[in-house]
Order: structure tokens, then sequence, then C-alpha cells
């Protein structure tokens, strides 16, 4: 027992079929490798396996030898079964590794005053680390591609070198390069047979003829001209091979997408139930690039169908006008409400990455409360809004935040019904440890000024409960209530949630969170708490949710409830 224990410590094994690799003490990758040189070794003899001993044993000396070890010894012997089964033992004992003695790296050239192509370069392997000719590889490949990306197509190695004396344990490694001129970007062209006018084309294009060559630049425009629902096809030829005088043109060929489509899909929450969607789309009504669409949502508490045209500007894939009409009913609890709204809104994105969106809109709506209020407004809304969206992935990020902040006001000098100051903060944080311990936060608040709140309608009014604000409150139910008990909305809302989250297979995960907020007329009014846990599942359209929660606050309607609902963590 003591000596099978011992053994377990001081050695590894690892398996390929009928040959086995021990490697003494405690070397994982050298173990790993020797497994993939060795390969897989089936249906041979104890004959068969003797003759092929001495090529199992280069492959192993080959294999430690890429991880620095050159003076393996290695011993083989070839065990009979009483089955008539054999197999092949091998054991190695990798002696002392080679060490890196020497590390010269140069850029000679142009390229050595370019910091984006000296700064950063892969520091491994560095001088004293055990030889590993993969690093050393990816070493001399990383200098290779940057000088690719950056356009420095002349570029050589002057030497490459990588000197191994076995007998001082010790590696020299000598890396120099020659960059050459960079290659410039020339002019963009854009192939006959598109129909888009050659403007719209040319605001997609953010480099200028002369800019030096950057392959992120043509990447950049081949995404965006991808991403910008006009095309079916981008092709982006930029090959070196057509340079003159180290420029170098960009010629792009466009296969225009069909120009309408139609989606409907169905959908669940426990918020408003089953649902029905609807969108049509003109992806352009003329060669400028404009566009337009109609959309409709129908559940039992909300209906709405609105339609929009839009304008594209400069940045067309950031930068837009659009024009927008719609109608929208809902009945949610205590009330039931009519909007009908018609609006503009210009969207620019900003140099620090922020997204702005002015607009103004004109809202008509008639609603009840309970059989308290029945009552009409009409507010004409300029509004301003800002947001910020960081995430390693569009579907399902590891980690990345969202900030978004609204402004809404109205006057009753300027065709409105109400004085009216609207304001809404929301922020969103993930991040990942360890790849499967998910950390999440959200915090809403929002507030609403007005000299007479009675004139303000249920759509500019707070609520909350439900899937996106407090688990384990029916949808909307948290507000302020009026001399009858109904939910009336309140002049503020105060929301927080945290939430974690453990992967517990691919794309499934366990979560427990607490969620705390209310819609109060006095920010210091009490809050309601909500705890549970959930089951996640990353589909192929986007993460789905259900949750088991409690609201631990019975007087504000807490209790048990079920939830669930999909979309993007952010």
């Amino acid at each position: 027992m003591g000596v099978g224990l011992l053994a377990f410590c001081c050695s590894s094994v690892v398996m390929a079929s009928q040959v086995k690799v021990e490697v003494e003490g405690d070397h994982d990758a050298l173990e790993d490798n020797a497994r993939i040189f060795v390969g897989e070794v089936e249906g041979r003899t104890a004959d068969g396996l003797r003759r092929y001993a001495p090529t199992a044993v280069g492959q192993v000396k080959e294999a430690v030898r890429a991880l620095g070890y050159y003076s393996p010894k290695v011993t083989w012997k070839v065990n009979e079964v009483d089955d008539g089964a054999a197999e092949l033992e091998l054991t190695v004992i990798p002696g002392e590794p080679v060490r890196v003695r020497q590390r010269n790296v140069n850029i000679d050239g142009p390229g050595k005053d370019d910091q984006e192509f000296v700064s950063q370069l892969p520091e491994q392997p560095k001088v004293g680390d055990v030889l590993n000719h993969g690093q050393y590889d990816s070493l001399r490949q990383s200098i290779q591609n940057r000088a690719g990306r950056l356009g420095y197509f002349d570029g050589e190695f002057e030497a490459r070198e990588l000197k191994v004396d076995p007998v001082e344990k010790a590696a020299d490694i000598n890396l120099s390069f020659r960059s050459g001129d960079r290659y410039r970007l020339g002019p963009v062209t854009f192939l006959e047979g598109h129909g888009f006018d050659q403007d719209l084309l040319d605001r997609f294009v953010t480099f200028e003829p002369g800019d030096p060559f950057h392959a992120g630049k043509v990447a950049k425009l081949s995404s965006d001209l991808s991403n910008s629902g006009y095309f079916s096809g981008v092709d982006v030829d930029s090959s070196p091979n057509s340079a003159e005088d180290r420029v170098i043109p960009v010629t792009i060929g466009l296969t225009p997408r069909d120009r309408r489509s139609l989606a409907l899909g169905v959908g669940f929450s426990t918020d408003v139930g089953p649902r029905f969607r609807g969108n049509w789309r003109e992806h352009y009504t003329n060669p400028m690039g404009h566009r337009r669409g109609f959309d409709t949502e129908v559940s039992e508490l909300r209906q709405s169908i609105s339609g929009w045209y839009e304008l594209p500007l400069d940045p067309p894939m950031t930068d837009s006008i659009r024009l927008s009409t719609g109608y929208q009913r809902e009945q949610i609890e205590d009330v039931d409400s009519e909007r009908l709204t018609v609006g503009q809104q210009w969207r620019h994105q900003l140099d620090n990455g922020w997204m702005q969106v002015l607009g103004i809109r004109w809202e008509g709506e008639r609603y009840t409360i309970g059989k308290e209020v029945e009552d009409t407004s009409s507010l004409m809304l300029p509004s301003i809004g800002y947001s910020k969206l960081h995430s390693d992935s569009p579907l399902d990020p590891s980690q990345g935040y969202r900030l978004q902040v609204d402004v809404t006001g109205a006057h009753r000098a300027v065709v409105s019904d109400a004085d009216i100051l609207h304001v809404n903060f929301l922020a969103r944080g993930l991040y990942t440890l360890a790849d499967n311990h998910r950390f999440l936060a959200r915090f809403n608040f929002g507030g609403v000024a007005t000299n007479r709140f009675s004139d303000v309608p249920p759509s500019l009014r707070f609520f909350a409960g439900g899937d996106q604000t407090v688990r384990g409150y029916a949808y909307e139910t948290l507000s302020p209530k009026g001399e009858t008990g109904v939910a009336v909305g309140g002049r503020y809302l105060v929301v927080g949630s945290a939430e974690y989250q453990y992967e517990f297979t691919q794309n499934w995960r366990v979560a427990a969170f607490i969620d705390e907020g209310n819609a109060v007329n006095d920010i210091f009014d009490p809050l309601a708490t909500g705890v549970g846990v959930g089951i996640r599942w990353v589909s192929p359209v986007g993460p789905l949710r259900l949750d088991f929660a409690e609201g631990l606050n019975e007087s504000l309607g807490g209790g048990w409830r079920v939830h669930f609902s999909m979309g993007p963590e952010l």
C-alpha cells in the first residue's frame, strides 16, 4: 500500500493503447507531449512491440526535447499478460533541462521606431526559462505576423537562430528582423453592380489614401460593410501584390442583400406571458441607403404597432436620423392606457465610445388608474440620452458593463399639459472569475420632477416588480397606492440586484440572487426584497433564465414566484 502510494506521488502514467509512458517526477507537460508524439498503438503482438520500441523511444525523446529536456534516459520493456495481450512500458528520467542563456531580439529598419511593432512582443522564452521550442516559434511567428499586419511586407529575418548546447544545458536565441519600408493604403474602389450611391459607400471608409497600411483598418471596413444590413456579400482585396511604389489599392466587390424581409416569432416571459412578435423591413428604399420598417407585438397585457423611417448619416454604421410613429395599449394590474407617439431621434457615437441620442416626440395618452383616475395627456417631450456598452461577446459575455442615462422633459408653454423632468439611470456589470464563477450587479434609479404629479401619465411614472426589477413580486405591482389601494405609480425608482452564477457544465449555470427596490414617492420609503435561485442555459439565440424567487415583504405583495426571461445579461 505504501509503495503504491509513493509511486502515485512520484510518477505519472499516460496510457496510449498498448504503450504506457511513465515520466518520473512532476512533469505534466512532458506527459502530455509524450502522449501526443507516441499516439495510438493497437493490434501489435509482443514481438511487434519489441520491434516498435526503438521508434517509440525516439518519439518520446523528441517530445521531451521540444520542452527543453535534451538528455533524457528512456528505458523500455514489454509486459505480457495471461490473455495474450502485450504492453510496451517506457520509463523516462528527464534529467536536467536546457535553459535560455541569451535572448537577442532586434528590429531594424523603419519598423524599429514603430511602437505598435516593437512593443509587447512575447516575453517568453526569457533568460533563465526552461527552453520551450513552441514558445520560441511563437516569438518568431509573432514578429512575422506583426510585419504583415502593419504593412512591412518587404521585411525579412537577417538572423533566425536557436543554438542549443546540450552539454552546457544552455540555449541562445538570436532573432534579427529588418522591416523594410512600410506600405501605405491607396484609394478605395467599389466595383460596379451594387446599386448604391458612391457618397454612401465612401462614408464607410474611415482611412485616407496615403495612411500607413494596417490590416485592422481594412478588416474594420469589411466588417462595417458586412454589418450594415445592405449586403449579403463583401469581398475586399488589399493584397500587397497589387501595390505600386508601396501603395496598396483597396478594391471591394459588394453583393446587395434581398431588399425586403419579414420575421415572425413567439416568446414568453412571466411579466407579460406569451407574446407574438412580427417585423417587416425594407433594408434599402433607394440608392442613398434609407430604410424603413414596421414592428408589432401582441400579448395579453400589451399590444403595439410602430413604424419608422431611417436616414444614415456619417459614419453610417453608427449615426442616423430616425422618424417614427406608434400606438401601444397596456393593461397591467390597475393601469389601463393607450398611447400614440410621433417623434424623431438623432443617434451619434462620440469619439469616446458613448452613444448620444437626441430626440423629440409628441405623446398623446388616454388612461385610467383603477376607478380613481380617468384622464388624457398631451406632451411634447425633447430628450437626450447617453449609453455605453462594453463586453467581450454580444451573445454571452464573460465580463463587461452597460451604462445608460436618459433625460426627458416637457413644459406647458410648448404643446404640453404638464411640466415634467424625467430622469432614468441604469448600470449593469458582469465579471467572471476562474472561468466558472460569474458575478453580476445591477442598479437602476429614476425620478420625475413636476409641480403636479397627478398630471404625469402612467408611461412616465415608475413601477417595480417582475423579471427585470425585483423578483418575487408580480410585474409592476410595487408602487405607491391610491386611496382605494390601487397602484398609481411613484415619483422615484430605486432598484439594486446582486447575482452569483456557477457554470457546472458547458452552457449551463446555477444562480443565486438578491434583489431590492421599489417605486416610491420618497426615496427613504421602505424597499422590497426578493431572494432566490435559478438556472441559466446559454441557447443558440441567447441566455434563457428560469428563477424561483421569494418576495420577503408580504405587506408589499411578496411571495413565491417563478420567473422566466431571456436576453443578454448586459
